[in-house]
């Protein structure tokens, strides 16, 4: 395993671990989903540019373009959570809570 490789899945485990055991506001569960995404991108595209082949060269600007809308989508759920509830605590949110 060469260090870059390293060093994208350290960043990767890192999210991951931040979003199981940091679970107390929704934000910083957004910050862990957009650390693990730019960590995706970043591995990504430097796969494609050392595959160079053409095919293979739009996939991290999709997954760019999936990451923006995810981050987006998470920003109005914490805007709506927020004004619904009060906070972003992820304890005050229920399923069974209308």
């Amino acid at each position: 395993m060469t260090p870059l490789h390293f060093v994208f899945s350290a960043a990767f485990i890192t999210g991951t671990a931040g979003l199981a055991f940091h679970r107390t506001h929704l934000l910083s569960s957004l910050l862990c989903l957009e650390g693990m995404m730019l960590s995706l991108f970043l591995g990504l595209s430097l796969w494609a540019l050392q595959t160079t082949s053409a095919n293979f060269c739009t996939a991290p600007l999709i997954l760019l373009a999936l990451s923006a809308c995810e981050a987006s989508a998470g920003l109005s759920l914490l805007v709506a959570t927020s004004r619904t509830h009060g906070s972003d605590h992820l304890k005050a949110l229920t399923i069974l809570q209308c």
